[in-house]
Parts: C-alpha cells; structure tokens; sequence
C-alpha cells in the first residue's frame, strides 16, 4: 500500500489552532505501517474527552471547543481518521473500506490505551466512534452522537444517491459541499487550513473514497459489521447523549433512533440545535459545549 504523507509546511500558520501534533504507528494487516495524528492536550492522567471528526474535515473543526473543553480539567483528545488531516493518506482509493477505518482506528485506541473516554463524534467520527464503542465498551464512560449514524444497509435516501453516485467516480472533491453542510461563512484562512491537508488531489483519495463505505445499500460490504456493532450497542448503558442539528439532511431522524435503541440515552437532556446544520460544530460550538459540560456534570 503506498501512503503519501501532508507536508509539515502545509500546516504552518493556522487561525487559531495553536497545539502541537502528536503521532502513533498502527500497523495494517498487509504490513504497512500507517501514522495517526491527533491534537492531544491537557493532563496525561485526566479522564479524556475523544473527539471525532467526519468527512472531509480534520481536528481543526473543533478548534473553537477544544480551549471550553480544557477549562473542564480533563485531556482533550482530538484525532484525524486516515486520508484526513495530518494522519497519513494511502493513495489509491481502493486502499479504503470499512473494516480497514475500523481496524486502524480499533489499533490506535488500543495503543494509547485510553479509558474512561467520554467520545463526542460527528459525521463519519460517529460511525467509527460508535463501532469502537461497540467493540470495546469498557472504554468508553459516556458517548455524545451529533449529525451521525451507524448505517445498516436499509436502503439509499435521495441525498445519498446523489452523494454517493457522485462521488463513485470522482477523482478530486467537490469541496463546495464543505461549506453547504454549515450555515457561516468560513474566512479565506479557515477554508484554507481545512485545504491544508491536501495539497493537490493526489492526497484525496481517502476523502473521495468515503461516502462509497457509507453502508446504505443492501449489498454494501460494510452493512454487516454495522448490524452487528449496533447489536451490540443495544446493550450499551453507559450515558448517551444525542446533540444533532436540525437542518442537517445526512442523518436527519438518527438521534431518535438511538434513543429508542441504546440503553444509555433513557433519561438524557437530548437536545436539537434548530440554526445549525451538518458541520455542527462550525454552527455551534459554544451551545454544544453547553450540553457537553452539563452532560459531563450530571453524568
């Protein structure tokens, strides 16, 4: 498997993203070794705060959390998935499939050997966070879901259709749909440092490749491992909580359902962001940290 790696250089002079990156190894099953990278701050010893990102976004999305987040006292934690950010990006499309997001990422959080993690995800971060939960339930204290879902090969809704069509034989991202998945306008900086990863379509396979494993379609190889991860999660009783945007298309009438599903939720303060869409945490930082704080205080 051939891995290009982002330059160092293209990451230089972010707007406000001042953390040091910080690097672990996983080995996948054909041998070659794939770096992860994830912001990692606050005390070593505290209980982590895990944050996931989707597509095709990276650990800058949560940089207006990551300092409230902080102030808790707890070590935050934000990851960038393989093809993203500053993680490395196997080049060939076909390099990507569901088992292998689930394996590099099971592998990385088994090597930093966190528990007691409070995971907040979004996006595709949810339906890989919530397989790891699934997985490894005895690390994770509680979950908050936001503009997520773990797809179960029911059937293909008109947007993805559309998405997914699209993007099957799409050599280089339509990054217009960046910004029509959040309701601001991002400034020339941050729509650059969201760029910053991907210096030419070459480094975007991954990214390209992604809504091909949402496992919508009956016949899609990734369906079964989410059947059974959300078997699972119907034993799941640690405290879950759903934080979603209403005007969010991709995972429109989710929260509902993993409150009916998962044991955790009962009784949790689920709330609905009505001025935020997909990228939620661009719409709405300062009201999701809200909810995540009160959620950290009563649970």
């Amino acid at each position: 498997m051939k891995i290009l790696r982002t330059p160092d250089d293209c990451f230089e002079n972010l707007p406000d993203f001042p953390w040091a990156p910080h690097y672990m190894t996983v080995q996948d099953d054909d041998g070659t070794e794939v770096r992860i990278h994830c912001i990692d701050e606050g005390p070593r010893d505290a209980a982590p705060i895990l944050l996931m990102h989707g597509n095709p976004t990276w650990a800058y999305l949560y940089r207006h959390m990551i300092p409230g987040l902080l102030a808790t006292g707890r070590r935050v934690i934000a990851v960038d998935l393989v093809g993203c950010g500053r993680s490395d990006k196997p080049a060939a499309k076909t390099d990507y499939t569901l088992a292998r997001h689930y394996d590099w990422m099971g592998k990385w959080l088994i090597q930093m050997n966190l528990t007691d993690i409070t995971l907040f995800c979004q996006d595709w971060g949810g339906t890989i966070g919530l397989y790891l939960a699934a997985q490894h339930p005895e690390r994770f204290a509680r979950v908050i879901t936001s503009n997520t879902g773990l797809p179960l090969g029911e059937g293909e809704s008109d947007f993805m259709k559309m998405w997914v069509g699209m993007m099957r034989e799409a050599t280089v991202f339509p990054w217009q749909m960046l910004e029509g998945g959040m309701q601001r306008k991002l400034t020339e900086g941050e729509l650059a440092a969201y760029h910053a990863p991907f210096p030419s379509s070459d480094y975007e396979a991954g990214i390209i490749q992604f809504p091909v494993l949402i496992a919508v379609q009956t016949d899609n190889p990734g369906a079964p491992l989410n059947r059974e991860a959300w078997a699972k999660l119907a034993t799941f009783d640690r405290p879950f909580l759903t934080l979603f945007g209403d005007l969010d298309p991709v995972s429109n009438g989710w929260d509902k359902r993993a409150q009916a599903h998962i044991p955790g939720a009962a009784g949790q303060k689920h709330h609905n962001i009505p001025t935020a869409n997909h990228f939620i945490q661009e719409d709405a930082p300062e009201e999701l940290l809200a909810h995540i704080i009160a959620f950290l205080d009563v649970n």
